[in-house]
């Protein structure tokens, strides 16, 4: 197992800085790492040779990841239901600070202002899988309770070659989906009268309308860079990369408020 060094013996640099938070297996210890890290706000250094000593990315041993088949049903009638669904939930977002943590490292040579995004992506994400790990807490369960699937961070990790990938396929393609599943999603814990649960879920949904819109300007940003149209850029990859089939309803007032355009929402299935 990989052991992060002291807070106060950490990297200098941003990215290795994220690298190293990146690496550590303990969730509550990394919430601390990338929060210290957002406090002293190191400078990154895009040229940065970087190497991990160490499994990408650390996490703990539980939660027991499966296929998403065998994640089980999450009734909304019993407490154990809604934990199983604040579960699923909380290990999304523990997937998503480790996934910005990994564009913030992982792409060198990019503008200061990327690797700022990516550092703001992850102190959200790690305030989301905090909030949902105190309200498990309160529904009498700890992460790692419950099997969990591994989908976001199998794209992350097939994606580690090209950050033009990664732009297009992660944010603007999985996380883009969460902009579209949230919405039932709270309706279902409001209706089972979880009122904290959906305050959470409001929280999360304002804050991933932002990161999205943060995959949306760079993948525009890297397809000008290298001449390339975006729509038909962005069909070529999820054929390659083989990502997953969209499916609606769409959200598509938090997606237009993350960037997409007219065009691309007429691209989405009917």
């Amino acid at each position: 197992m990989h052991l992060s060094p002291p807070l106060d013996h950490a990297p200098q640099e941003l990215r290795a800085c994220a690298l190293a938070c990146l690496l550590e297996p303990d969730p509550a210890r990394k919430v601390v790492m990338v929060a210290a890290m957002v406090q002293a706000r190191p400078a990154p250094d895009p040229a940065a040779a970087l190497q991990p000593q160490g499994d990408i990315p650390g996490r703990p041993e539980r939660p027991e990841l499966v296929p998403p088949r065998l994640v089980g049903r999450r009734s909304m009638i019993t407490q154990e239901g809604r934990a199983m669904l604040v579960h699923a939930l909380a290990h999304i977002e523990f997937n998503a600070m480790n996934l910005a943590l990994d564009a913030l490292w992982r792409f060198p040579d990019l503008p200061l202002e990327y690797y700022t995004d990516w550092l703001r992506v992850a102190a959200e994400e790690a305030t989301h899988y905090s909030l949902l790990v105190a309200h498990l807490d309160v529904l009498g369960h700890a992460y790692g309770d419950f099997p969990a699937h591994d989908s976001l961070w199998e794209m992350v990790d097939k994606t580690r070659g090209d950050v033009l990938a990664r732009m297009a396929l992660v944010p603007r393609t999985l996380e883009a989906r969460g902009l579209d599943a949230i919405p039932p999603l709270r309706a279902k814990l409001a209706q089972a009268g979880d009122m904290a649960a959906a305050a959470i879920l409001d929280i999360i949904l304002r804050d991933e309308v932002g990161h999205v819109e943060i995959g949306n300007r760079w993948y525009g940003y890297l397809c000008e860079q290298r001449g390339l149209e975006l729509r038909a850029t962005y069909a070529e990859l999820a054929a390659r990369y083989e990502a997953p089939t969209l499916r609606g309803p769409f959200n598509l007032e938090a997606r237009r408020r993350a960037g997409f355009s007219e065009l691309e929402l007429s691209d989405l299935p009917v």
